[in-house]
């Protein structure tokens, strides 16, 4: 099997695993029989059965395959990276910060701060830094990889907002009402005083991911 059909097939694994352990009547059963730490143990181990050969695989085959497009890499395209990685760091340590009602373990449900950006920053930030990886690497394992990352993150914030929704918790489809999807989508954010914070934790991981790139990931 070559390494591009590899990273996708085990990116529709992890997807998949992940999209069918989360749904509200598989989650209930397992729940229900195993109880609620062994079932996060047995979603972590499913998760990683996918994800760690998923890694390994695109690392040693990086830039393998015909290449589907080629961005000049200049002063233009090294800023555009950065300058998403960097918005994508800081909601992601906002999300993190700042957990919602659609969160693992569901935080407040009024939208502040980062939620008025989105409701999902842990997943558009993943989004983000994927995006942000497929505009200089054009090469068919790194689409994979990349582009599977974006899709995962769109689909699973679908898919959560779904479950959520469907479960008839009226705190979380106020939430959901209120907030946005994509990233700066809604209405212009207002109280963003409170991602001051977040935003030096995400812009200082983001230089020290960026100081130490070549030596943890390559080029």
């Amino acid at each position: 099997m070559s390494p591009l059909s590899t990273i996708v097939l085990l990116w529709l694994g992890f997807a998949g695993s992940h999209l069918l352990l989360s749904s509200g009547r598989v989650r209930q059963r397992l729940i229900a029989r195993l109880g609620e730490q062994p079932f996060r143990g047995l979603y972590s181990l499913v998760a990683f059965a996918f994800f760690i050969p998923l890694v390994i695989t695109y690392f040693t085959h990086k830039h393998g395959g015909p290449v589907l497009w080629m961005l000049p890499h200049g002063v233009a395209l090294t800023a555009t990276v950065y300058v998403i990685v960097g918005f994508a760091f800081v909601l992601i340590a906002a999300g993190l910060m700042q957990p919602s009602p659609a969160f693992v373990v569901p935080g407040d449900a009024t939208p502040r701060a980062v939620h008025r950006i989105t409701r999902h920053p842990v997943m558009m930030g993943l989004a983000l830094i994927g995006l942000a990886h497929l505009l200089p690497n054009g090469g068919a394992t790194d689409v994979a990889f990349f582009g599977g990352l974006v899709l995962f993150a769109l689909v699973g914030s679908v898919h959560q907002d779904r479950r959520k929704l469907a479960s008839g918790d009226e705190r979380f489809r106020r939430f959901y009402e209120a907030t946005p999807f994509f990233p700066l989508t809604g209405a212009a954010p207002s109280g963003l005083g409170g991602l001051i914070p977040a935003a030096a934790v995400g812009v200082a991981a983001a230089c020290i991911v960026r100081y130490f790139h070549a030596s943890w990931f390559g080029g």
